[in-house]
């Protein structure tokens, strides 16, 4: 693919295209202020992901909290660093949602109204509004916000045309500065070949990502499910045929629960319910596999390369995020936390990431970012580990190995090193 879009994993994008141009005019003049000492600076949160600078790696993720203009400019008046909209298609009138559609599980007893929430399940579709209405709050909330970032999440059926069509017109506004694809809906509409119908199939998936690159002109990340034996065939699938960007994972498919009394299952519509996707602070171990697998096979095969991940998954603390930036990833999207919490959720994750940088003395995201990812390995290599940590404490157990080790400063100690009780 003619590459139009960047070069370098956090540097300088390739000259010309027009998300470089955007980005050129972000960076603004030097506003230099006060000097500060290195001991009473704040960390620095901001990061720069294929040539997009935001504030902090905190991003909206698609779904409800990214489904109109009034909730988005919440966001960004909040200080999230960056929106993924919720996905849209050419044609709206084909999504029809359900109310109730989505349903909660509580720690302890289900249903008990004090539990704490654990598990959050939908039944939502993509965006039901028009693709013109979306394009305009699109564009009112850019002039708005020119220096923020704008991701449009997009969706369509297997139809190269389609694509291309979906591409074009979001682009002709000239105000969005990325694309996620969202190869990651597991429910609502596989019969048209969307959504997870594509991701877990990784030829449709190829060819798809061929027809999106070969035609967008800004970075493109593709949205991966869980719903899949092994998450790194479609990361690796959709990076080789040039997206410059994986985000993971979107929702695992689930039933969340039974009502015990009505003997109906949750969410339920006129008695009857349908599986959904599952998310919140009970998908986050999963989410984290996920994420450590996809940025060990990018480490491993891609490296040096233009290349992102954006984690997601059950984040509602500082502390959830910084173990996915722990695990490589560049920036962290919040959708289910934000439907819990709020908005001004972000500037709890924010002050709770600093405060564990701090306690480590990061001064930057850049500085612990993939910082455990090389201790995660085979079981047999965890095996000859201990056995060989046996070993050394069985010598060092022995104590002295000779007469001539004997010191006159540490001869009790030494001594002692030889008792056996």
């Amino acid at each position: 693919m003619e590459s139009l879009r960047f070069a370098s994993h956090i540097s300088t994008p390739v000259a010309d295209s027009p998300a470089t141009r955007r980005f050129s005019r972000r960076l603004g003049p030097n506003r230099a202020g006060l000097r500060i000492s290195a001991q009473a600076a704040e960390p620095d949160l901001s990061v720069t992901v294929n040539g997009l600078k935001m504030p902090n790696p905190f991003v909206i993720g698609s779904g409800p909290p990214g489904t109109n203009y009034t909730v988005m400019k919440r966001a960004f008046s909040e200080g999230w660093g960056a929106v993924i909209a919720k996905t849209v298609s050419l044609d709206a009138s084909k999504v029809v949602n359900v109310t109730p559609r989505y349903a909660r599980l509580r720690a302890g007893a289900n249903g008990s109204p004090k539990g704490q929430i654990i598990g959050w399940q939908n039944i939502e579709l993509i965006s039901d509004r028009p693709l013109e209405t979306m394009l305009k709050e699109f564009k009112q909330l850019k002039e708005e916000y020119p220096d923020r970032i704008l991701i449009a999440s997009i969706m369509e059926e297997y139809n190269k045309a389609a694509w291309e069509e979906l591409i074009d017109r979001v682009e002709q506004t000239g105000i969005q500065d990325a694309f996620e694809i969202n190869f990651s809906c597991p429910h609502g509409m596989p019969e048209r070949r969307m959504g997870a119908a594509v991701g877990q199939d990784c030829a449709l998936l190829e060819e798809v990502c061929g027809w999106i690159n070969a035609k967008a002109t800004v970075p493109v990340w593709a949205k991966m499910t869980p719903n899949i034996t092994d998450i790194t065939q479609p990361a690796r699938v959709s990076l080789e045929a040039g997206c410059e960007g994986v985000a993971a994972i979107n929702t695992i498919m689930s039933v969340i629960g039974i009502n015990l009394d009505t003997l109906r299952p949750e969410p339920c519509v006129e008695g009857y319910s349908t599986p959904g996707g599952y998310s919140a602070k009970a998908v986050h171990p999963i989410a984290l596999a996920k994420v450590m697998s996809i940025a060990q096979m990018m480490k491993k095969e891609f490296a040096g390369k233009d290349l992102s991940l954006s984690a997601i998954g059950g984040v509602e603390k500082g502390n959830d995020a910084a173990e996915f930036i722990l695990l490589g990833a560049n920036t962290v999207q919040v959708c289910t936390g934000v439907m819990m919490h709020g908005y001004g959720l972000v500037k709890t994750l924010c002050s709770e990431l600093q405060e564990f940088m701090k306690k480590h003395n990061f001064s930057s995201i850049e500085d612990f970012r993939g910082a455990s990812l090389d201790y995660f390995t085979t079981h047999m290599d965890l095996v000859a580990r201990q056995q060989e940590a046996i070993r050394e404490r069985k010598a060092t157990k022995k104590g002295l190995q000779s007469d001539r080790d004997w010191t006159g400063d540490g001869f009790v100690k030494e001594s002692e090193s030889m008792v056996s009780n």
